[in-house]
């Protein structure tokens, strides 16, 4: 099958996003260096390296790897990605931060396995979908074996506890079935059954409660729960229309919490004001709706559109879900904002997912195919 150039404009949209996170990540991160020079060289590196650089290996690979090749192995993916997230509960291995198990230290470097539980369940869903075809109508090819699939993955990431990813995994495979062909009906029962689990979670997770309580009671607890949120709109108000200018933060030393990691947006709307957080949702957008296009377009077969859907999907939910928590229009999750907050394997797997959307936006113009 012929190949065209990729997809030059969802390209420069994801050029722009990571020049923009190098550049806000570098900024927030002065408030590391306050307190501690050698964490401060430390994170840099590891974002510059391991994040960017290890990301446009990961680009190039995905961008060579035949797509096809992820589908024929997607089931051992989706597995191998289970057990390794599934590793950070074993003592020894899983290492704690904040009251959570969600680390792997592998020669004193830490990442997330469930970055990659992220795309290998995008991977193998895709595949399943593709693969019962016209079944998707039926709820025993559709709506159940997504139950399965979610409730092996609340299973390991409730235990840590991770409920953020899940729910952003769930919401993935809600718009995958959608994009399938399957019933609408089966899809709002699906969402009747992720609400209800979700109150059931709330009920028994005091944390999860605490930041649902939160979110209805801002002003309640604020050198507590709402600390955070409050210091966020704090750092995004006190920007005004242009910002303090870029470097000139103040929340970022000793008031803001992880303010190179979750609460970088904040820092975003201190130092480059309204427009500047204007410009960057903007361009999140521009990279969603491209991506569609790309899928709806480009995309040869069912698996192809399935799995860019997938994955533009996840990456825009994520970042969506980071900048609502910060401006109180959703409760705090702790996402990072995609691209730019610290984290060198989210970088790294998220410029690889990026790779794998240029991979099928190469198929330009070309009519939806089965084999």
């Amino acid at each position: 099958m012929k190949k065209y150039s990729i997809d030059k404009i969802f390209f420069g949209i994801v050029i722009a996003l990571v020049v923009i996170g190098l550049v806000s990540f570098t900024s927030a991160s002065l408030g590391i260096l306050a307190r501690n020079e050698a964490k401060f060289y430390n994170v840099i590196i590891n974002q510059f390296t391991f994040g960017f650089l290890g990301g446009l290996v990961a680009l190039y690979l995905g961008l060579k790897i035949p797509y096809k090749w992820l589908k024929k192995y997607s089931l051992i993916l989706f597995v191998l990605s289970i057990i390794l997230t599934a590793l950070v509960l074993v003592p020894g291995i899983g290492q704690s931060h904040g009251g959570a198990r969600r680390w792997i230290d592998i020669l004193g470097y830490s990442f997330q396995p469930v970055e990659f539980l992220k795309i290998g369940f995008i991977i193998y869903f895709a595949a399943w979908l593709s693969w019962v075809k016209i079944k998707v109508k039926d709820p025993l090819f559709s709506i159940l074996p997504l139950l399965i699939m979610i409730g092996i993955i609340a299973l390991v990431l409730l235990k840590q506890p991770d409920t953020k990813n899940l729910i952003l995994i769930a919401s993935t495979a809600i718009v995958m079935l959608f994009v399938s062909g399957t019933p609408m009906k089966y899809i709002l029962g699906s969402l009747v059954i992720a609400g209800i689990g979700f109150a059931i979670l709330v009920s028994f997770q005091p944390y999860l409660k605490e930041r649902v309580n939160t979110f209805f009671n801002p002003n309640e607890n604020s050198r507590g729960s709402s600390y955070q949120l409050q210091q966020s709109l704090i750092a995004i108000g006190s920007g005004g229309i242009s910002g303090r200018g870029l470097g000139q933060s103040i929340q970022k030393f000793n008031y803001l919490p992880e303010p190179q990691g979750d609460s970088i947006f904040a820092v975003i709307g201190e130092e480059l004001g309204f427009l500047g957080c204007f410009v960057l949702i903007c361009l999140y957008v521009a990279f969603a709706l491209r991506g569609y296009r790309i899928a709806l377009r480009n995309a040869p077969d069912s698996f192809a559109k399935l799995l860019v859907i997938g994955l533009v999907t996840i990456i825009t939910f994520q970042s969506f879900m980071n900048i609502a928590s910060l401006t109180g229009v959703f409760p705090l999750t702790g996402v990072p904002l995609v691209f730019i907050s610290q984290g060198g394997t989210a970088l790294l797997l998220a410029l690889g997912m990026v790779g794998i959307i240029l991979n099928i936006s190469r198929f330009q113009g070309k009519p939806m195919l089965e084999k």
